[in-house]
This record gives C-alpha cells, sequence and structure tokens, in this order.
C-alpha cells in the first residue's frame, strides 16, 4: 500500500446500500451514514466506533438491523473520519453531549446505543448524564469504566496488556507519528494482533486494514483519537475526571447487553465480567468465534444478540 498525500476526509464516504448524511450536533458537524429501515416511525439505533476506526466498523450491523425494521445509522464520532475535528471535546462529557445531541437532532426522543470499544464508553456516559435519552445499550469489548479501572489496578494480566498503550499515547506528538507512519500500518497492526485469527486469515481482513489506514491517515484524525485517551489519563488527577468517575459509579438501570469475543486477547473475561451492581440488568455474552472485533468477526451472532435486546 503506498500513498503520497494525506486522505481527503470524504474518502470514507464508501458507495454501499445507505445514504451519508452531515447533522449538526453539540454545535459541531457529524458525518452519518444510515441504512434506510423499511418503517418511518423505526426505533433508533446509534452504532459508535472505538479507537482508531470509524463508522465502516458496523457495516454489517447497518444493512442487517434496517433488514429487520430498526433505524440503524453508524457515526464518524468527533475527531473521526468525515465528522468535524475542533481542537476540544474529547472528554467524557463532551462524548455524551454530541451523542444526546445526535439523537435529538435526528427528530428521536431516544435511541439504543452500541458502542465498541472507545465508542462503548460513550454508551455508558450518555446513558448516566442523558437517561432520558437512551432505551439500552450494548457494548462491544468495552466493560464499565469504573469496572476496567479497578482490573487495571488490581489485575497483574489486564494491566500488562492494556496499560503500555495507554501511557505511551499520553506524550505529545510522537503517538500520531506512530498512527500514522508507514501509510498507517499501526491501524492495521491493532487490528491483526486483536482480531481473532479466523478473522486475520479471512477475505474480509486486508480490506478493512486498508480501509482503517486510510482513515486514521485523514489530517487532524490520529490527534484526537489520541485526545480522547489523554482526556482519560490526565483527567484522573484533576477535580473534572474526579466527578467524571464519581457520576459514572451511580447505576445503569436500563437493560445492557456485554459481547465480549471468546478469544479477545484485550479486554480478559475477569475484567468483562466485573461491575454487575453498575449494570443489574446487563446480560453477558460470549461471541464465538471472535476476538476484539466481534462486531466484525462475527457479525450473525452479534446482530442475533442486538436482536434480542432491541425486541
Amino acid at each position: 500500500m503506498s500513498a503520497t498525500f494525506p486522505p481527503d476526509p470524504s474518502s470514507v464516504r464508501y458507495a454501499g446500500p445507505w445514504t451519508h448524511r452531515d447533522v449538526r450536533a453539540n454545535g459541531i458537524r457529524l458525518h452519518i451514514v444510515e441504512a434506510a429501515p423499511e418503517r418511518v416511525d423505526a426505533p433508533l439505533v446509534l452504532l459508535l466506533h472505538g479507537f482508531a476506526d470509524f463508522w465502516w466498523s458496523w457495516r454489517h450491523q447497518l444493512t442487517a438491523l434496517a433488514d429487520l425494521g430498526y433505524r440503524p445509522i453508524a457515526v464518524d464520532l468527533r475527531g473521526y473520519g468525515d465528522s468535524d475535528k475542533p481542537p476540544r471535546g474529547y472528554d467524557g462529557w463532551t462524548t455524551a453531549g454530541d451523542i444526546a445531541g445526535l439523537i435529538r437532532a435526528l427528530g428521536h426522543t431516544d435511541a439504543t446505543l452500541v458502542g465498541h470499544a472507545d465508542g462503548g464508553l460513550g454508551c455508558w456516559t450518555t446513558a448516566v448524564l442523558h437517561p432520558r435519552l437512551v432505551r439500552s445499550i450494548a457494548l462491544v469489548g468495552s466493560p464499565h469504566p469504573a469496572a476496567l479501572k479497578r482490573s487495571v489496578l488490581r489485575d497483574r494480566r489486564q494491566r500488562r496488556l492494556w496499560l503500555p498503550a495507554f501511557l505511551r499515547y499520553q506524550i505529545p506528538r510522537y503517538p500520531e507519528h506512530l498512527l500514522t507512519k508507514d501509510d498507517g500500518a499501526t491501524a492495521e497492526r491493532l487490528l491483526r494482533t486483536r482480531a481473532g485469527a479466523a478473522f486475520t486469515a479471512g477475505p474480509e481482513f486486508a480490506d478493512t486494514a486498508e480501509r482503517l489506514r486510510n482513515a486514521i491517515r485523514i489530517p487532524g484524525t490520529a490527534h484526537c483519537a489520541l485526545e480522547y485517551q489523554r482526556w482519560a489519563f490526565r483527567s484522573q488527577w484533576r477535580p473534572d475526571g474526579r466527578r467524571f468517575m464519581a457520576t459514572m459509579r451511580e447505576p445503569v438501570r436500563i437493560p445492557v447487553l456485554a459481547l465480549r469475543g471468546e478469544h479477545d486477547p484485550y479486554i480478559l473475561p475477569a475484567t468483562f465480567h466485573r461491575g454487575r451492581a453498575l449494570a443489574p440488568e446487563r446480560r453477558l455474552v460470549s461471541v464465538p468465534r471472535a476476538g476484539h472485533y466481534a462486531h466484525q468477526e462475527n457479525p450473525e451472532f452479534v446482530t442475533a444478540e442486538l436482536a434480542k435486546l432491541l425486541g
């Protein structure tokens, strides 16, 4: 894969059985991708991608959920893909405000939120800060933030898997270089090392990896992606971060579906099982033949579980 110039943000507007739109919410422009449902009044399902990713992560669920009669919309989060990349707003409070604003801007009074990895943090946060707007949430490889923090502090194996990269992202400028050098090879490496062997050896891997490498090289994207990670770390020693974590310990009293690929090498089973008191209506499901990207590796299984939650 060779490239001379950074990709244009519009390069992520891939054609398919969906529509690309721009929606203003919480003071910024968000790029969304919608597969039209048959019902005009279809329930809204927002699909939120993870770190170093973009809306394409949800291509399978977009069409499958629309066929089931829902209104699925995949979002390029603030700073990603073809959405705006403002200099600020990569904290938990603003992320929840972006999602809440998008629900309202789309003309709905509530939605089910589905998030992978860091996108799951947006699900948890919006459910706590804007509970009237959230019917239910589904998480793919995304434990409750308080449960993840406790696991990193107490479980040596989880700390060894999660903490080194998180700390490496805190230094200025160099992590941006790491994410974008060699035509975005790090984005492919993250996918390769965290997905299951069946996916990395399968027919979709090369195409998915190429699209990730393109998306992370869009000007400003790597920096914005890292700013989410930097706020999560630096805020721990500031009043806003302590207040955020204290707020997040408020139990989420809506249906919660927690999905983890059975071969996920990044989020360990013990971490996945923590936090029952924080989500009393949580249902835990292990996704067979999948690693950290379960919604892409075994999309039929994940969509079936989402249908149970939505039904």
